[in-house]
């Protein structure tokens, strides 16, 4: 039994911390091990947030307070990002695998909603997840033409990082409500 207690990580380690660029903005959610290293390396800090929680973290060398907000303190701001080709696995993981004509999540192909014969471009703002049976009903016509509108407005994916700050200021304030 005692070889196996060794491979137990301490509770302290099954922990994630957020955390945010030099301009505060929240980038992503890693885990405890990983912020440690960034602090004790020097490339970030401890953010006080509220009434954040903080773990403390024990080696036989020294005592660490790791908050659950972390800040980079150096580096590049904000890391450049490609918005990602117009390809059938990228479209369909921003449409979340499902058809925005009928929400169906079987069989699913790359509808182009102004058609390409109809002058629509292969672009981000006109391609959408569709399954089968809707691709072939609207065909070559237009999206009022055929009575059939996207559920969402088609559009380019969002920077990864605002995509994060967006849910980890929704999920700070829903906290805040309840």
């Amino acid at each position: 039994m005692p070889a196996q207690q060794s491979h137990l990580q301490p509770a302290v380690l099954q922990n994630s911390v957020v955390v945010f660029s030099k301009n505060y903005l929240p980038l992503a959610r890693i885990n405890i091990k990983r912020a440690i290293v960034l602090l004790v390396t020097g490339q970030a800090e401890s953010l006080e947030l509220g009434n954040p929680t903080t773990w403390e973290v024990r080696s036989p060398s020294m005592v660490l307070q790791v908050s659950e907000h972390i800040r980079l303190t150096g580096g590049n701001p904000e890391r450049l990002w490609k918005v990602p080709p117009v390809n059938r696995r990228e479209v369909l993981r921003r449409d979340n695998h499902t058809c925005q004509y009928c929400g169906s999540t079987k069989h699913l192909t790359i509808d182009h909603v102004i058609p390409r014969s109809r002058g629509g471009s292969h672009t981000w703002d006109n391609v959408v997840t569709a399954c089968e049976r809707c691709n072939s009903l609207k065909g070559n016509q237009l999206p009022h033409d055929a009575n059939m509108i996207p559920r969402t407005k088609p559009k380019a994916p969002a920077h990864p990082a605002v995509a994060f700050a967006e849910q980890f200021w929704k999920a700070q304030q829903t906290r805040e409500e309840g």
